[in-house]
């Protein structure tokens, strides 16, 4: 009986697309952290004088963070962090400031104040810079320019540069969105890629090194440590990795697979349900209908996703981190919630052109677009601009397809993993 029903249970797993789980007779993922320390990388860092990009993500499998390994190796002089957006221990949600880590009693600069490039002075001391952080897959998760402009900075001024892969957590085969610049323009950075890339950090920064001789610019002498046992195909619990929120809001891989479509909403006045423990797997605002909301969307039949009505009120704390003053804060909102149920199928960049429909066939009087902001997003003001007048999204997401089959092209070139 007990046999029955453990088929039972792992057929509906695989009937509903959420195979989440690592096979038992597949080796874990090996990350780029790892491998550093194996006679085939640690060349790159012995004797050197490391300048270490990372944050809390930047752990080995066995728990131990990265620059408290380097900052006890024996082989290596960890001299400088320098941290992203969040802080360099992923506790901050606001422009982060300059400070000393606790563990290891080194300067950490701030890579998202007013430095958002390391600078000729604070590189004096550095002989090699490392980057070591997980990223989840969208063009705008800001730790892909950071890692860009460490790259500028290497290039610049003559320092090599490691790049530790890891794995795109919402896997490397989703790419799609808008290119917003030029169609055929080199990829350089994060704002000539579609919403979702389907890169891993490693193939994006031997991408945009790559690019820069197209635009004559100085390019950096790169190394990118690879992964083993990675395939395009695996989302991040099929690594076999631990799962670490890569920022106070992406609490789950759930909130990683939505978040390409509703962190749009951030160019507007509704909400994404930042200040709750479900951040952008819910979206609704004080003067909305939940029961409306979900009907609407339901009746796109978009593909590996359902919408139901829900309410939520949003707080300044969430999962114990104190985040940016969220929209609607101790208000109830009511609103709809995404239900994945084939996360394979579920296209989320075309999700959110059809969610910023509903809102504004169902709201048009109380949405607001904050055009700047949504502008940004998208990498054009191109969408909004076919929203606001009234385009139907499937022909909005049908004018996507030159700008992708170009970006396809040049991406095909740099890629490490089948």
């Amino acid at each position: 009986m007990k046999k029955h029903r453990l088929l039972f249970l792992l057929l509906m797993l695989l009937c509903c697309g959420h195979t989440n789980f690592a096979a038992a007779d597949t080796p874990r993922v090996t990350i780029g952290a790892e491998r550093l320390f194996t006679p085939d990388y640690l060349h790159l860092i012995k004797g050197k004088r490391v300048g270490l990009v990372t944050n809390h993500t930047g752990l080995l499998p066995d728990g131990r963070h990265l620059a408290d390994v380097l900052h006890r190796h024996p082989d290596v002089k960890l001299t400088l962090l320098f941290g992203p957006e969040h802080g360099i221990r992923g506790d901050a949600d606001t422009h982060v400031a300059n400070s000393t880590d606790a563990s290891t009693g080194l300067p950490v600069v701030s890579l998202y104040g007013k430095t958002r490039k390391p600078t000729p002075a604070q590189l004096k001391e550095v002989d090699v810079l490392v980057f070591d952080i997980q990223d989840i897959g969208a063009r705008f998760y800001t730790y892909i320019a950071t890692m860009n402009h460490v790259l500028e900075a290497a290039a610049e001024n003559n320092i090599p540069y490691v790049v530790l892969d890891r794995p795109n957590a919402i896997g490397g085969v989703y790419v799609d969105g808008p290119v917003g610049k030029q169609v055929g323009e080199p990829v350089t950075g994060p704002d000539q890629l579609p919403v979702a890339h389907g890169m891993t950090v490693g193939e994006l920064a031997l991408m945009f090194n790559g690019e820069r001789a197209k635009q004559q610019l100085p390019q950096a002498s790169l190394t990118v440590v690879p992964m083993q046992h990675y395939t395009r195909q695996q989302w991040y619990d099929q690594t076999g990795l631990p799962w670490v929120k890569p920022s106070p809001n992406m609490l789950t891989l759930t909130t990683a697979a939505v978040y390409p479509a509703t962190c749009l909403l951030e160019g507007t006045n509704v909400s994404e349900a930042r200040g709750t423990l479900h951040p952008f797997e819910r979206i609704g605002a004080a003067w909305a209908d939940g029961e409306k909301l979900a009907r609407q969307l339901n009746s796109y039949n978009l593909k590996g996703v359902r919408f139901r009505p829900v309410r939520f009120t949003p707080d300044s704390i969430v999962d114990g981190v104190k985040i940016y003053p969220p929209k609607f804060l101790g208000q109830t909102c009511e609103g709809a919630e995404m239900v994945i149920t084939d996360r394979n199928a579920f296209a989320p960049a075309k999700a959110g052109v059809y969610i910023l429909h509903a809102l504004q066939t169902l709201y048009p009087q109380q949405l607001e677009w904050r055009e700047a902001r949504m502008d940004r997003l998208w990498g054009t003001p191109l969408v909004r601009q076919q929203l606001q007048s009234g385009k139907k999204p499937a022909a909005i997401v049908k004018e996507w397809n030159r700008g992708l089959q170009a970006f396809q092209e040049v991406r095909q070139q740099y890629l490490l993993y089948k």
